[in-house]
């Protein structure tokens, strides 16, 4: 009788988009990094500001992770003085109703433990 339920029955697969989603966002400061850009343009230091616990050698790495993805862009402003900000691009802010659900959620369903870092 089990095996007729089993043969009744297909194995569950994980989606392979929700994973590589999952896989990106969920890597230490990748979604963090584009939850602190939703409100607007940030220079570096000011992100690094913003986001307690992060070094510079991973900020930059992380940034140019995001860039590569096509969801943060980096701007210069040759000034004077010389100026470089990230924006989210169009896609990365394709993500801000997802973003603001899982904020949401975590604000209801997860204990405060503060940002990561902190």
């Amino acid at each position: 009788m089990a095996r007729e339920r089993d043969e009744a029955h297909e194995p569950r697969v994980c989606d392979a988009a929700l994973s590589r989603a999952f896989g990106f966002l969920g890597k230490r400061w990748n979604g963090v990094l584009l939850g602190t850009l939703l409100e607007g343009p940030l220079g570096f230091s000011e992100l690094r500001r913003a986001v307690a616990g992060i070094s510079d050698s991973v900020l930059s790495d992380r940034l140019a992770e995001l860039g590569r993805a096509g969801l943060v862009r980096r701007s210069v402003d040759e000034g004077p003085p010389v100026t470089v900000d990230y924006r989210l691009t169009p896609a990365g802010q394709a993500l801000l109703p997802a973003l603001r659900e899982l904020t949401t959620w975590a604000e209801v369903n997860l204990p405060a433990s503060g940002c990561p870092g902190s």
